[in-house]
């Protein structure tokens, strides 16, 4: 008969506020007054009512010299030109890939804005048109870059880079897009044996490092060997990490994994996410950012 762990409730200490990058932050509920100044601009997240800046979601207050906004700590994603976004194909469309990205809308990859196997570039002929899910299908994950935003809001998107195509073999983690960070780069080769792709929108791609760049195929190539046992336990502790991560709402950028799977290494994988333990490794985690800062 199987083991079964149970723990009896028990009252946990709050984080220390101190600890958290950039100090002390300004939440505020739907209906809140952020400000009575009239010289601030209204900004995201913000309606003006009777000479009062006032929020209209509930998240953090956030000032760029005049402008006020309210960034969301729970939302849909609005992508921006130039992201990259982890999505998943849902639809095979003429001339076109319809990719769910966690935003309002379904975004869309069309035909023209991918690479062709082989990193071919021209013009696409009815035959490509036909061969469309030889590419990619429905159910398919994906890398890629935010091209264009329509009107009303849906994001347009391309794979036109050998860096971006379809993902074979790793896990998905979806957490807020509010929680990763913005970078210069968002594919990162980790030192402990595993790369992640942290997208924009809050998808977030987990693989073993390959041991060579393979840019022949064009991105489009899936790789069915086997993943060794020691590469499976990297990606399910990294995996962890970053939930325990989310769990106390920190910022997920490179080094904050790393920091947090360094502190993880004294407790097993399945412990992690024990809450004890999530507390211990992520207050280990900060303060090591804290340090860096320092």
């Amino acid at each position: 008969m199987a083991a079964v762990t149970m723990r009896l409730p028990a009252v946990r200490a709050p984080l220390d506020s101190s600890a958290s990058r950039g100090g002390e932050k300004h939440l505020v509920a739907p209906g809140d007054t952020i400000t009575t100044d009239t010289g601030y601009m209204r900004g995201h997240g913000t309606y003006v009512e009777d000479d009062k800046l006032i929020a209209s979601v509930a998240g953090v207050v956030e000032r760029v010299n005049k402008l006020v906004c309210v960034r969301a700590l729970k939302a849909r994603y609005n992508g921006e030109i130039g992201d990259i976004v982890v999505g998943r194909i849902t639809e095979v469309q003429q001339k076109r890939w319809k990719v769910e990205t966690n935003s309002r809308l379904d975004s869309v990859l069309l035909l023209s804005s991918i690479n062709l196997p082989g990193g071919e570039l021209r013009r696409k002929s009815a035959e490509d048109e036909l061969a469309m899910r030889d590419y990619l299908q429905e159910g398919d994950l994906i890398s890629a870059e935010v091209q264009s935003i329509f009107s009303d809001g849906a994001v347009s998107l391309h794979t036109r880079s050998l860096k971006y195509g379809k993902l074979a073999q790793g896990v998905l983690v979806q957490v807020s897009p509010s929680l990763v960070k913005r970078q210069k780069t968002h594919f990162h080769d980790l030192p402990c044996g595993a790369s992640v792709i942290l997208g924009n929108n809050g998808f977030i791609w987990i693989y073993p490092t390959p041991e060579q760049k393979d840019d022949e195929a064009g991105g489009y190539t899936t790789n069915l060997e086997p993943v060794p046992l020691s590469d499976r336990e990297v990606i399910s502790r990294l995996r962890n990490c970053i939930v325990a991560l989310v769990t106390h709402k920190m910022m997920l950028f490179d080094t904050s994994i790393l920091y947090c799977y360094e502190a993880s290494l004294p407790h097993q994988i399945k412990d992690i996410l024990k809450p004890e333990v999530t507390e211990e490794i992520v207050l280990e985690a900060r303060q090591r950012l804290l340090d860096l800062e320092g």
